[in-house]
């Protein structure tokens, strides 16, 4: 007779202990800035090159013109800037918003304003452009208009 007394209270028990397992399994990943969306590690695609973003060290998210582009590398987003820009005008206007992943950061939880982001050259990235965003200038950093500039000529000159 004990047993069924007990019954209640060892349901709430693993009822309770089912709900905290659960809270403790939920990953809610890295506090995302204000306006970023989540990017959903090993699930969500390049815009650019289709390539299942993984490598949250080089991670770049661009928003705006009620739009959201993940990319998985700073250099697929700056080509797709190049090549899509007349579709997507938002992207080089002023209102776009850029983040890309800090790479001193290496579990993808510290977001940088893209645009703002120091790179640093010779950091091997998913897709081999080769450029690392730091929050703070580095030796022989460049800014945004500069690595870009480097990443579309580098494309240009793969191209036949």
């Amino acid at each position: 007779m004990k047993a069924l007394h007990d019954a209640p209270a060892r349901r709430r028990w693993l009822l309770a202990a089912l709900a905290g397992g659960l809270a403790a399994c939920t990953d809610k990943g890295p506090a995302w800035p204000e306006g970023m969306k989540p990017i959903h590690w090993d699930r969500d695609a390049c815009a650019r090159c289709g390539m299942v973003i993984s490598d949250r060290r080089f991670a770049v998210q661009a928003r705006g013109g009620g739009e959201t582009l993940n990319f998985d590398d700073i250099g697929c987003a700056v080509v797709y800037r190049s090549q899509k820009g007349a579709q997507h005008p938002w992207l080089a206007g002023a209102a776009a918003r850029w983040w890309v992943a800090d790479v001193a950061s290496e579990d993808g939880t510290r977001w940088l304003d893209a645009r703002q982001a120091h790179y640093v050259a010779g950091v091997h990235s998913p897709m081999g452009y080769d450029f690392a965003a730091h929050g703070a200038a580095q030796p022989g950093s460049l800014g945004f208009d500069a690595m870009a500039a480097r990443v579309l000529a580098a494309e240009g000159a793969l191209r036949p």
